[in-house]
């Protein structure tokens, strides 16, 4: 049986330990992994944000909407794919709507973006593609297809009083390839071009 004082060391110890790998683990790991992030990836240990005139106005790793406050799409911006989630874009609250093919809510979610778009564009319903009626698995993709952005040309140019062309080339400067030239697909991220977009001159 250990006597009170062994008893009263053994806590001490147990407690220093406590201390010192909290200060060290808890306080001084988490502040060199921070420090290192701030100088050798600011941009993304930040959040990736995008900042105009010193204001942040998103991320460039999760979509926005371009809306009104009824949320009508706003037609002088490039419009970003539907979001599932939360009510829209909402980073807390990230999934997709988990529909099948086969689901009568989806295919009629479907229908009605693509006439929303076609009346929005003044395109036909065929020419609509799919990531523009669709939402991602996330809910908070930032980028769109160059086909869907391209099809919004004409709209915004002829809202801007801008030239076609001069929309078309902006979109064309924006287009990602896929990373390391084959891993996924081509996209735009709509926050970029609308940033690059409100700087076009007419």
């Amino acid at each position: 049986m250990s006597s009170p004082r062994t008893a009263v060391r053994q806590y001490w110890v147990a407690v220093r330990a406590m201390l010192i790998f909290t200060a060290v683990l808890g306080i001084g790991y988490t502040a060199a992994i921070t420090g290192i992030g701030q100088l050798v990836l600011p941009v993304q240990s930040n959040g990736s944000t995008v900042k105009v005139d010193n204001q942040v106005v998103g991320s460039n790793l999760i979509g926005q909407s371009f809306t009104d406050k009824k949320g009508k799409a706003l037609p002088q911006w490039f419009q970003s794919r539907p979001s599932a989630a939360g009510t829209g874009y909402d980073a807390s609250a990230s999934s997709g709507s988990n529909y099948g093919p086969e689901n009568k809510d989806l295919i009629a979610a479907i229908k009605e973006r693509k006439a929303a778009i076609a009346k929005l564009d003044g395109v036909s319903p065929a020419r609509i593609p799919a990531d523009a009626v669709t939402a991602s698995g996330s809910g908070l993709d930032p980028d769109i297809s160059p086909t869907y952005a391209l099809e919004q040309v004409n709209r915004v140019a002829t809202t801007r009083g801008l030239s076609e062309a001069s929309v078309r080339s902006l979109v064309d400067a924006q287009i990602q390839a896929p990373e390391l030239g084959y891993l996924g697909q081509s996209t735009v991220n709509v926050l970029d071009l609308n940033i690059a977009l409100a700087n076009l001159k007419g």
